[in-house]
């Protein structure tokens, strides 16, 4: 039975540690909440309560790595109100986290570290964007995650694979709940870029997988997106019907903006198929 450890047991990683668990991992899971524990400790979760900031680590991070060979970090940038100390600003809070996470890492077991980041790393362009394509992210949410990445996959002692969710979307989370009756939607023309928890969980998964084949190179960025991308004015109206939710109505005054993020390189190198491909 090989040991994963979970940075971040939320809306993604909770449900990714019992995946994993019914598959024969062992895990182990940090959340933030006191609340949480004894949810985690009932699911077969090893529960470590654990909360970075920009200035320290609160909690028992060693316990929390040892053993474990695989460290997937799935922990949002949440700019607002995340700086212990007013002075220092919110400009670089989430990557001093992670500068403080990387002591951790180095002295640990982890050989291997999975970075759940995300498509807003890539700016609104008007544009069909691969991996190839270099990120120039136009929010400071985007902004500390490239630089987290670049922290993480250029450290010698460990490899990480980056994996780039698109909007994310589940059975309890669906963005047309907090669209629908709003006005003055902008970019009704843009395409969506959404990709179902069912898939996130996959794709990790099968990342996992590819792990204990000695050709696969870790040390990779993925797209995640499914390959689905009706326009923002034709998928949400679509929806709002769906649920039986006032419509959105879309400001189509000016030239809509956006990004098409591809995700081949997920079906080409992991050989991954889309379950949920028709959102």
């Amino acid at each position: 039975m090989k040991q994963i450890s979970i940075l971040g047991c939320g809306w993604l990683g909770f449900p990714l540690a019992k995946s994993l668990l019914q598959k024969g991992y062992s895990i182990n899971g940090s959340t933030t909440s006191s609340e949480k524990i004894s949810v985690l400790e009932h699911a077969g979760v090893v529960p470590f309560l654990i909360e970075l900031s920009d200035v320290n680590i609160k909690g028992e991070m060693d316990s929390f790595l040892e053993n474990s060979e695989i460290l997937i970090i799935d922990i949002p940038p949440k700019l607002r109100g995340d700086s212990s100390d007013p002075s220092i600003g919110l400009s670089k809070t989430f990557v001093e986290k992670i500068q403080n996470l990387i002591p951790f890492i180095e002295k640990s077991s982890v050989k291997k570290v999975l970075f759940v980041s995300s498509t807003s790393v890539y700016a609104d362009e008007n544009a069909t964007l691969t991996e190839e394509y270099i990120p120039n992210p136009d929010t400071e949410s985007g902004k500390q995650l490239l630089e987290a990445e670049r922290l993480l996959q250029s450290n010698e002692k460990f490899e990480t694979a980056v994996i780039r969710f698109g909007g994310l979307i589940g059975s309890d989370r669906h963005p047309i709940k907090f669209l629908s009756g709003k006005t003055n939607i902008e970019n009704p023309d843009a395409p969506i870029n959404l990709i179902h928890q069912e898939d996130c969980i996959g794709i990790i998964e099968k990342i996992i997988r590819e792990a204990q084949n000695e050709s696969f190179s870790w040390n990779e960025t993925f797209n995640a997106v499914a390959p689905f991308h009706p326009t923002r004015k034709k998928y949400y109206t679509q929806k709002a019907i769906e649920f039986n939710l006032p419509l959105p109505h879309f400001n189509e005054s000016k030239p809509s903006i956006g990004k098409l993020i591809q995700s081949e390189k997920v079906e080409r190198v992991l050989g991954y198929s889309f379950p949920k491909n028709n959102l």
